[in-house]
């Protein structure tokens, strides 16, 4: 099943990286989707097929595996508008919202995707969902000095709180922050609550990108469409 679906996540990203041209600034995403589109824009480069490529990675992940895939990398110092960033999501709407960070880069995500002019989406069709928040969490960024009454925030919003963790240890993101994985029983109303998570003192960011994405492709065992916002 799990080769199955990896099969899918390939499709979709390398479908994806089809909105990719010569000479264009391209965010890079995180997680086990995006690698896929990293490898293929990797491939093209080295047959030719794509040139003067500069990739803006997501997290410090993506830059290594960008790196042995012999993409050229840059910043947003020097290239502040991405022209289209690929990227993953674990939950996907009718509208094309999403729910991110997962595989806790969405502070990074998030920035590249607002500085991008497409944001192309690749999922297997899995991550599908008609209302956000039904099937997992929503990661929340914040700063280490306050976890405790973030996660006491949190909870007040109807959230059962977790803090991630890894290999025994609290996760700790690339910027040096922690994640809260905030469990709601779905989410009607996702503006409405994105809202009220960054009100909090101490939170970074969220894991709801809303309205961000242009298009998703969504691979799945009846084939694979393209969806547009």
């Amino acid at each position: 099943m799990a080769t199955g679906i990896e099969q899918l996540k390939q499709q979709a990203a390398e479908r994806a990286v089809d909105f990719i041209q010569s000479g264009m600034v391209v965010g890079l995403g995180t997680g086990s989707t995006a690698v896929f589109a990293v490898r293929r824009i990797g491939a093209l480069l080295a047959e030719g097929r794509l040139q003067r490529i500069v990739g803006i990675p997501t997290s410090n992940a993506t830059a290594r595996e960008a790196q042995r895939a012999g993409i050229p990398l840059g910043t947003l110092d020097d290239h502040p508008v991405v022209d289209v960033t690929v990227d993953g999501a674990d939950e996907i709407d009718p509208q094309l919202n999403l729910i991110k960070g997962l595989g806790g880069a969405l502070l990074r995500e998030k920035i590249v995707a607002v500085a991008s002019r497409r944001l192309v989406i690749v999922a297997d069709d899995g991550k599908r969902v008609e209302q956000l928040g039904v099937r997992g969490p929503v990661p929340v960024e914040v700063v280490g000095f306050a976890v405790r009454p973030a996660a006491m925030y949190l909870a007040s919003l109807g959230a059962r709180v977790v803090e991630r963790h890894k290999d025994g240890r609290p996760f700790v993101t690339d910027e040096g922050n922690r994640i809260l994985d905030c469990h709601f029983a779905g989410l009607p109303n996702p503006q409405e609550i994105a809202q009220l998570i960054r009100a909090q003192p101490g939170v970074v960011e969220h894991g709801l990108f809303l309205g961000m994405a242009t298009e998703a492709v969504v691979a799945g065992e009846r084939g694979m469409v393209v969806l547009e916002r």
